[in-house]
Parts: structure tokens; sequence; C-alpha cells
């Protein structure tokens, strides 16, 4: 009952976009409020819940995203984007432009959340897109997949820590076999199915378009390189000096601080309007006007992603994550399979990967104790579960549609896809190397 309410409201929810054209924030707003009924809650529980939903979406990602558009337009319209794509291009070739970000989305998204890395990189993809005509699609897949394995099978990011800390796991083990899966993860799911899409020429959102500008007119390599990695060495440094520190330390409690995403990215806003935007020239009121545009740009964003949230709450206290959870635990399946579609499952009808990890973490927790398998591999393939089909209910599914201009029926048959690979390679690859590990 409780999956075909979920069905039922997501089949809805696309119907009311792409067939009615409702605006998509009333769209979800008028499901949630349907599917929330039938599920049971009260109008009360109803409201509450979409508006803790509203809100808890909102709250974690309203500033980074507003930052990163903000430091996304300064580096777009100073023409650091540009200084950085010739760079790029000119080191590895136009023909091996999207190899290059698919290796910049790996590093980069080691130490940043996934929305830092997507408004860091998207506007690079964009604007190498646009000068050397090349489709944006096309470029920028292999680097987005490369940020979706990060974010769904590697700690530090939220999900896969909470379960690593949930089953004792070990971060350096889990970390290690994490990366030694990621790479034939982000080969099928980027380079590979990236290599299908030449045919997607949409324009990206020319928001992201930096000005045409004579290389003398832009910033140097090194003041570009800089500016755009800043937040992302702030966030590495913290991440990697900080365990070493005296615990509680003043030394520890500063690089803990610099490195939360809010604050890195803050710093770099600052820092970019220095060497992007004062230094060049432009005074106070200019950078000032550049930054509220920045804003403007992805204000719808803002509403799409709280009605995101809201759906995703709703089904949430409707007790669908509970359901599946529910559903599974007995099941035979192999622990790692059972875990990986537990988290599928919950990710598919929910949308939040970190709800779907964390839910079906509790539930595999007695299992580890019984059945003695590899705790490190179990965090990766929840994490890999994680990832399964990103869709109307995910607030990425829509960050994605907004960068690139796609229809929402483009938006499935790429990201979707993408994401739905990312998954199933994740899974082959713990089952893989469980295997390995068994015949040392």
């Amino acid at each position: 009952m409780f999956l075909t309410i979920t069905l039922i409201g997501i089949l809805a929810l696309i119907a009311l976009i792409s067939i009615v054209r409702l605006n998509t924030f009333l769209s979800f707003l008028a499901v949630s409020a349907g599917v929330g009924l039938a599920l049971g809650l009260t109008p009360l529980a109803l409201v509450d819940s979409i508006q803790k939903g509203i809100g808890g979406t909102l709250a974690s990602i309203t500033a980074i995203i507003a930052l990163g558009s903000m430091l996304g337009k300064l580096v777009a319209q100073s023409g650091a984007a540009e200084r950085i794509a010739i760079n790029l291009i000119g080191l590895v070739g136009t023909p091996y432009a999207r190899w290059a970000f698919m290796l910049t989305g790996f590093i980069v998204g080691l130490p940043l959340f996934y929305s830092v890395g997507f408004m860091l990189l998207a506007p690079l993809v964009i604007t190498v897109a646009y000068r050397y005509k090349l489709p944006a699609l096309y470029i920028g897949l292999p680097m987005l997949a490369s940020l979706s394995v990060t974010q769904g099978y590697l700690p530090p990011h939220p999900a896969p820590l909470a379960i690593l800390k949930q089953f004792n796991a070990n971060m350096g083990l889990t970390l290690f076999y994490g990366i030694i899966i990621s790479i034939p993860a982000i080969l099928v799911s980027g380079a590979l199915f990236g290599s299908t899409l030449k045919k997607y020429t949409n324009l990206a959102n020319p928001a992201f378009i930096a000005p045409d500008l004579k290389l003398d007119q832009t910033p140097s390599a090194f003041i570009s390189f800089f500016t755009v990695l800043f937040p992302i060495l702030l966030i590495g440094i913290s991440t990697l000096l900080s365990p070493f520190l005296p615990a509680g330390s003043w030394a520890q409690h500063t690089l803990l601080f610099v490195g939360e995403p809010i604050i890195s990215m803050f710093l770099a806003v600052m820092l970019a309007s220095f060497t992007l935007g004062l230094q060049r020239g432009k005074s106070m009121q200019e950078v000032t006007a550049l930054l509220t545009d920045a804003v403007k740009d992805v204000a719808m964003l803002f509403l799409i992603f709280g009605g995101a949230g809201a759906f995703k709450q709703v089904l949430t206290d409707g007790g669908v994550n509970q359901s599946i959870a529910d559903m599974m635990k007995h099941s035979t399946l192999h622990p790692y399979v059972l875990g990986w579609g537990m988290a599928a499952l919950i990710r598919v009808c929910v949308g939040s990967s970190t709800v779907s990890g964390i839910t079906t973490a509790g539930f595999m927790a007695p299992l580890l104790l019984t059945t003695g398998v590899d705790p490190n591999l179990m965090v990766l393939s929840i994490g890999a579960g994680s990832m399964m089909f990103s869709h109307v209910n995910d607030t990425g599914f829509w960050l994605f549609r907004e960068y690139f201009q796609l229809s929402m029926t483009e938006t499935l048959k790429t990201w979707s896809i993408m994401e739905t690979l990312v998954s199933i390679t994740g899974l082959a690859g713990v089952m893989a190397l469980h295997w390995f590990l068994n015949i040392l």
C-alpha cells in the first residue's frame, strides 16, 4: 500500500510538471499534500511535515548554493573561468576535456559536499563547452559521476560517515576500498555512458557562461586556479590535519571552523571579491551587483529544493522508508545485496541518499553480528544503493536540470541513468572485492 501510494504520487508529480505545466514548486506542494493524506497523516501533521521538509532542506543547502552561485558568477564574469578553461584544454587537448573534468570531479569531490563541488565546477564545464563548441552534457557528465560516487561511497561525506560510525568500521580501510570501487564506477557511469550523450546539444544555463574576453583581460592562471580551489584547500587541510592536533585545542577548533563548507565558501567569496573583482578594477558597487545577480539566477532553485524536501519529509513521516525496511529485513539475499537493495528502494521512494543510507544501516547493524560480513564493504554497498535512480524527489535532479537546461524526459534519460549506473557498478565492485578478499 505504501509503495503504491508513493508510485502514484511520483507519477502525479511528473504529470503536473511535464503535461499540465504547473509551476514545479506548486506541483510539489500539491502532490505532498495528496500523498501525505493518503498515507494517513492528519492535516495538521501534514502541514508540520511539509514545513519541516522545506525548512530542513533549505537550512542545509541554501547558504552553500547562494555562496557557490556568487563564487561561480565572479569566476565566470571576471574571465577566471576562461583562463582555467584555456589552461585545461591546453594541457590535455580539446578531445580529452571530459577526462580532465572527470579527474577534477573526483579530486574535488573527496573533501567537498556534492552541492559545493557542483557549484564550483559546473560553471567551468559550461564555459569550456561554450568556448570550444562542445556539448556541455557530454563533457560535464563524467565530472558529475565523479562527484556522485564520492558523495555516495566515501567518508567523510554525511551518509557514508554516519553508516561507518554505526557499524564501527575503519575509516581508512573503508576509504581505501571505496577508492578502488570508485574507479570502475566512474568509468562506467561517467566516461562510458557519457560518451553516448553527444546528441544532447542543449545550451546550458547562460548565466554561467563567461563573457568573451581577451587573454590579457583575464586574471592570471595562478589567481584563477587558487581562487576556485581555495575552499577545497581549506576543507582538505582541515580534514587532513585536524585529527593530528591536540583534541579541543585552539588550533584544532580553528581548522575545523574554516573547514566547514559554509565558512570555506564564505571565505572563498570574500577572496574572489578581491582577486576577481576589486583587484581587476571593479568597484565595490559593481562587485555587490554581481553577487546580487548571482542569487537571482538560482532563486527558483530554492523553491524547487524546498518542494522536493517537503515531498521527501512527507514520505518519511508517512512511514514509507520504514515500510520498505520491514519488508526486506527477512530476505535471504546476500547481506551486501540486501543492504544495497534496501537502500536503493528507500532512495527511489524517498529521494534522499542520506535518509536511505542511515535507515538501512539501522536494520543492517544487527545482521553484521550474525553474518560476519566485512563492515567496511557493507558501508560501501549501502552507500552505492543510496545513489539509485535519482528522480523528481531528489534536489540533485533539479540542480542538474536547471544548470544544463534539459527537459524532464532528457534529465531522466541522462542524470537518472547515470545515478543508476553509479549504484549498480558500486554493488558489482563490492561483490568483486569481497570475492577477491576471500580468496587471498
